[in-house]
């Protein structure tokens, strides 16, 4: 495994221990990196969030049964940090999904006290979140990575940017809105399609 990554998971941490940090934070009225207002409030609302998604997030019959069949060991590593509004939309699916199988290992850290893992990721040059990155637990290898958005969240905000110039908080209310229609469909099924050559 690259070292890099293998010294980032000291400091990891199960997603429910994330998830007790994101309580804790939000109840104190604080954030992970950057200590803005913006960050609190943010941080806050994503809580409200990831609570109802981690009761009413569901796998599609399709995914279960793909990931019944893994033959592989898997570690996802998750960038992460408690503000980010997508991070707080993927999370709970990587969870179910995890959760489903033996064969998946689901392990959380903070972008910000990992610049270094960050830097082998970024997406168009920038350091966007959420990010996963999928390890072959045997050999060590990383075999591929998801995010910081699924496809048509992607476009959503590509597509808002070009018309009106900006991501202000109408895209990301659209944005929001998007992920409670999709039902964490498009992860599962983009997820998947990385990991359909280790399905038996």
């Amino acid at each position: 495994m690259n070292p890099i990554i293998e010294n980032s998971l000291q400091s990891s941490y199960s997603y429910q221990e994330y998830r007790n940090l994101m309580q804790t934070y939000a109840q104190e009225g604080k954030t992970t990196g950057e200590s803005t207002e913006a960050y609190i409030h943010y941080t806050h609302l994503n809580e409200a969030r990831m609570h109802r998604l981690d009761k009413t997030m569901q796998l599609t019959p399709e995914v279960a049964q793909q990931l019944e069949q893994l033959a592989t060991d898997f570690l996802w590593v998750v960038l992460a940090e408690t503000w980010c509004g997508d991070a707080a939309q993927v999370l709970p699916v990587l969870d179910k999904m995890a959760s489903h199988t033996d064969k998946i290992e689901l392990r959380v850290i903070l972008r910000d006290e990992h610049p270094a893992v960050m830097n082998l990721f970024l997406t168009n040059g920038t350091r966007s979140i959420p990010k996963l990155i999928i390890i072959d637990k045997i050999s060590g290898e990383v075999i591929g990575n998801f995010g910081p958005r699924p496809q048509g969240a992607k476009q959503l905000i590509l597509d808002y940017k070009a018309t009106h110039g900006v991501v202000d908080e109408t895209a990301k209310t659209e944005l929001q809105k998007w992920y409670l229609q999709d039902k964490g469909v498009s992860i599962q099924n983009e997820i998947m399609e990385l990991l359909k050559l280790s399905i038996a």
